[in-house]
């Protein structure tokens, strides 16, 4: 079955895409992604080191442009003025890349985003001619606002950032997929595996996470659950589930043909 992965008009077959934060350092990083599958990684330009501090490790050193597709981020702005020159800089250190991640955050407690300042930024972006993945709200609405602003994809939270509380509102991310023909990317609040799971079963494009490996006891095992997990949830979609039918149980064999009947 020919099932691709498709943003900005790149194909990928892998639809988990993870970060590169929290983990003891570059070795379990590098460990970590490999273990995933994850050809899509994120990485936030105020926290990581990509050339703009040339007497540091840079994260490209382990993490090539030549093996993976980066994602630069704006984790940690908070105003559409601070996200937009931070994807700037981005485009500048990476020679022009032009597909980021926009996230603009409301508050430093719950990290939950600010939709008024992430329209605005995803607004002067696509104008000049970035390829935005947004991280937004349930919000339906907002979600297909952010895709009429020309937002490549649009990534709704599942619940806080580095929760871990999974999936709290399903039929949101349902709302959202019926009205929006760009992917629709899980991004925050998966824990584990059967979280991802339950995102592809939805029908959910991909899922998007960092802490849920990063901050699991051993993060390459998880890495690895991960990975299965999204590939079991897209394959469940594909299939299509069997009806629910409450009191309704029928045999799991036929009954045409039982001795004696």
């Amino acid at each position: 079955m020919n099932d691709k992965f498709i943003i900005a008009g790149k194909s990928y077959n892998s639809r988990l895409l993870v970060g590169t934060g929290k983990y003891r350092d570059f070795h379990e990083t590098k460990a970590a992604v490999e273990a995933s599958g994850a050809e899509i990684i994120t990485i936030a330009i105020r926290r990581s080191n990509i050339g703009q501090n040339p007497d540091e490790p840079s994260l490209l050193e382990i993490l090539p442009p030549s093996k993976y597709t980066l994602l630069p981020n704006t984790a940690g702005c908070y105003s559409a003025e601070d996200a937009v020159r931070t994807l700037r800089l981005a485009r500048e250190l990476l020679d022009g890349h032009s597909l980021v991640k926009l996230e603009v955050l409301g508050d430093p407690q719950s990290l939950y985003p600010n939709v008024i300042e992430t329209i605005a930024a995803a607004k002067t972006l696509v104008a000049e001619g970035f390829q935005v993945m947004v991280y937004t709200s349930d919000d339906p609405i907002i979600a297909k606002q952010l895709e009429d602003i020309g937002c490549v994809a649009i990534m709704p939270l599942a619940s806080l950032i580095g929760s871990g509380m999974g999936i709290l509102n399903p039929w949101n991310l349902q709302l959202i997929m019926d009205r929006v023909k760009v992917p629709v990317i899980v991004d925050a609040g998966v824990g584990t595996a059967s979280d991802a799971a339950v995102a592809m079963e939805l029908g959910c494009a991909g899922v998007l996470m960092n802490t849920a490996i990063a901050g699991a006891q051993h993060p390459v095992l998880m890495a690895s659950a991960m990975k299965k997990a999204v590939e079991a949830g897209r394959e469940a979609f594909l299939a299509g589930r069997m009806p629910k039918k409450l009191y309704s149980a029928s045999p799991s064999s036929p009954t045409a043909g039982i001795i004696g009947s």
